[in-house]
């Protein structure tokens, strides 16, 4: 592993998978990130792939599986909570994003690592379970939705979208988010919980980020990886949010 930070990000890329950690980002910037950054990758020929590693503030995306009646609250709670709704073009139903979910954004040029849309799912169910086996919770995938469940309910889902080659979107894994702000969403297996609500102690998202990293780039068979802190490219913004 080399770990380096944003200064020298034009020394990423060959036959590696390059992460950029990027703190608590604004949803909207990390999907524009996501897009420039599949531009680039669009022009190689190598396996070169890119991780996006962040949390984001609390807002509601839905999926092409996802539909307004997964939102259980109304528009006026929205409102005073101040969370905004996306839809967005990747697999999967309603997800609360907040702080404490580490959302992980794998672009993956899927030919040239051998890889489907499946597989890639697959993979990322994978990576998730093994991060909550490191926390000592037995996790499982539930087969053909790209979920994960502990014994307490589900912890993660898989979203995915593919565009020429190019995978998109990816992991959201509840670390130690507010119960009250995931219980706003109906994921589709009843119960949502965390990995620091099922083991009943604190969790730190830095240990559950590293090993989400580490076997990412394990399971797509990369023997080196680059850490990078930030990213030139993204644009932050500012929000205040009321979490009650």
């Amino acid at each position: 592993m080399t770990t380096s930070t944003d200064d020298h990000w034009l020394e990423a890329g060959g036959d590696a998978l390059d992460v950029y950690l990027l703190g608590v980002v604004d949803f909207d910037a990390a999907q524009v990130l996501q897009q420039q950054l599949l531009g680039e990758l669009r022009g190689r020929s190598d396996r070169r792939a890119i991780c996006l590693v962040c949390e984001h503030p609390p807002l509601i995306s839905l999926g092409r599986e996802g539909s307004r009646s997964h939102i259980l609250c109304e528009p006026e709670e929205l409102a005073s909570r101040q969370l905004d709704v996306r839809w967005i073009n990747r697999g999967g139903g309603a997800v609360m994003h907040a702080t404490g979910q580490v959302a992980v954004y794998p672009l993956v040029p899927l030919d040239r690592l051998g890889l489907t849309v499946a597989s890639l799912r697959d993979l990322l169910t994978r990576v998730a379970i093994s991060a909550c086996t490191e926390q000592r919770l037995r996790a499982e995938t539930v087969p053909g939705t790209g979920s994960i469940a502990t014994r307490g309910g589900q912890v993660g889902q898989v979203g995915l979208a593919v565009r020429s080659g190019l995978s998109r979107q990816g992991l959201f894994l509840n670390v130690n988010p507010s119960p009250r702000l995931y219980q706003l969403v109906d994921a589709g297996l009843g119960r949502q919980t965390s990995i620091a609500e099922d083991r009943q102690r604190p969790i730190h998202v830095s240990s559950v980020r590293e090993c989400l990293v580490r076997r990412l780039a394990q399971e797509l068979g990369f023997s080196r990886f680059h850490v990078f802190t930030g990213h030139p490219l993204l644009r932050r913004t500012r929000r205040i949010v009321t979490h009650a």
